[in-house]
């Protein structure tokens, strides 16, 4: 009952010896900060990992629609169209082969 008694009024700290119970208060105080903050910063991680996760889906969706823009604008009707309107046509002519002899 007197130990009890004792703890209660933290006896423990203000006695002649006390001074190796601070110590281990002390060590076991930093132990605690040092684990909270370990655990925020790992907190901190995971939101960033999962903002730059929906961040690279908007870019390949991004990505997808101006690679399906192109394969359209490449399709050799979209081509001829828009010479088309310009002036310009296919060729009536076939292209002229040149052979090159070595001497």
């Amino acid at each position: 009952m007197k130990r009890l008694i004792s703890i209660l009024n933290i006896e423990f700290l203000i006695k002649e010896n006390a001074f190796k119970n601070w110590r281990m208060i002390l060590f076991l105080s930093t132990l605690a900060v040092i684990m909270i903050s370990s655990g925020h910063s790992a907190d901190n991680k995971i939101f960033k990992i999962a903002a730059l996760n929906t961040e690279l889906k908007a870019v390949k969706s991004d990505f997808i629609e101006t690679k399906k823009q192109l394969m359209i604008l490449e399709k050799e009707s979209t081509v001829t169209s828009v010479l088309s309107e310009k002036g310009i046509g296919p060729a009536t002519q076939p292209p002229i082969k040149i052979n090159i002899t070595d001497e």
